[in-house]
């Protein structure tokens, strides 16, 4: 899908041209080092070829509104230089097949992780708002496919992509109900989306051998299949998931999806963390490994092309970690249900920020403090006297799913 074909009505921002070639900054970088550093040019060719079969794309153009052509002629090497992008990325509850074999059979499809992925123009943030997936909004008449058109209503926000899938019976209905929702909601145009699957998302964690994780309480989840005991854990596939799917049972908060989300965001920038900090990247085996996962665990748009991703990777091989930030769109019970939630006012700043390509929050995330090595002792000078031992500082952590924080920032102490 191609800018010119995501928009739809937006109540809040001026729209503009843009286009993404890439599903996320982890695919990017690394798939940006492994054609540089690690298999030159014709090896390069062959692998983003595979890569690209991999994924399983899907034409969504003649279901939303189109938008102008670009004026400027795009750079070859990075066709979104200079340009924002935002990203729709939804984490499908499929229930069939391998999926019912990990989730248990169920009719349908529904989305209930849903994220907006947004990479700033100079390429220097990237900011990740996860949607509650009981948010009251408004979802706009979508038409199908098969032609169906469904009736503009008020309700929750999964109930765009599951009115899709019922009524268009496939993932393109699904999706594009989705992607109308979320701009017609927020006046963010999305460019691209993503929606990963209970398999590819146990892929992608055994993939790097597992992620690392301070688990703070012990978590018992009979329904979801998670059993941890605190402390420092590294999670296959299956406990990542069952993690992420986790409510009942995480030891804190009330059981809702809500509460949910802030482990889902834990959880993937722990997997940011260590595809950046070991040696994912660097390993040729483990790098393929990663990426086969990632590109055959995904259904994406079909403007989606691992050749022209890798542009826009190189121009964020320079991103800070600390950067790169997490949040929940700001939220409160709803008055007309207190089982759901509604967005406050507080949102539309968070939605006409990113619309505009300024930080989400209104200000830029201040970068890891550092500090300079003590000093070398004096030899002239006669030892001081012993002194009461300091104790340390508390840890300062984030709330992770009501506070935003970045992936170098602290959500857990073990």
């Amino acid at each position: 899908m191609t800018s010119r074909h995501a928009a739809v009505q937006r109540p809040r921002a001026a729209r503009h041209s843009r286009r993404l070639h890439s599903h996320g900054v982890v695919r990017g970088i690394a798939l940006t080092v492994a054609a540089l550093v690690v298999f030159g040019a014709s090896g390069v060719a062959a692998v983003a070829a595979k890569l690209n079969g991999n994924m399983d794309k899907v034409d969504v153009s003649a279901l939303v509104n189109p938008m102008p052509e670009p004026t400027k002629e795009p750079d070859p090497d990075d066709p979104n230089a200079g340009q924002a992008v935002n990203i729709l990325i939804m984490g499908s509850d499929q229930r069939d097949g391998l999926n019912g074999e990990i989730g248990g059979e169920a009719a349908g499809m529904r989305s209930d992780t849903t994220m907006v992925l947004h990479i700033s123009a100079d390429r220097s943030r990237v900011e990740l708002v996860s949607i509650p997936r009981d948010s009251l909004v408004d979802i706009p008449s979508c038409t199908m496919t098969n032609g169906k058109t469904s009736r503009a209503t008020h309700g929750m926000f999964n109930s765009a992509f599951a009115t899709g899938w019922d009524n268009g019976g496939d993932m393109t209905s699904a999706a594009a109900c989705t992607i109308n929702t979320v701009q017609h909601n927020t006046g963010v145009p999305i460019d691209h989306f993503v929606v990963v699957d209970f398999a590819g998302f146990q892929q992608m964690v055994n993939s790097i051998g597992g992620v690392p994780m301070c688990i703070p309480n012990d978590m018992t989840a009979k329904e979801a299949g998670l059993q941890l005991s605190a402390g420092f854990q590294t999670l296959d596939g299956g406990t990542a998931l069952a993690y992420a799917r986790a409510r009942k049972g995480v030891g804190v908060g009330d059981g809702s999806d809500t509460n949910r989300i802030g482990n889902q965001q834990k959880l993937i920038a722990a997997m940011v963390r260590e595809v950046l900090s070991r040696d994912v990247l660097t390993n040729p085996q483990k790098l393929i490994s990663f990426l086969s996962a990632a590109t055959g665990s995904l259904t994406t748009d079909s403007g989606m092309s691992i050749g022209n991703m890798t542009g826009l990777a190189y121009n964020l091989r320079n991103i800070s970690s600390g950067n790169i930030t997490f949040m929940t769109i700001p939220f409160a019970a709803a008055k007309s249900d207190p089982n759901r939630v509604e967005w406050t006012s507080a949102a539309d700043a968070v939605w006409e920020n990113m619309a505009n390509d300024v930080p989400a929050l209104g200000e830029t995330p201040t970068a890891p403090a550092t500090t300079a090595p003590p000093a070398a002792p004096d030899a002239t000078t006669a030892p001081e006297t012993p002194t009461t031992p300091v104790q340390p500082a508390p840890v300062e952590t984030k709330k992770a799913g009501h506070e935003a924080f970045s992936v170098d920032d602290t959500t857990d102490v073990c």
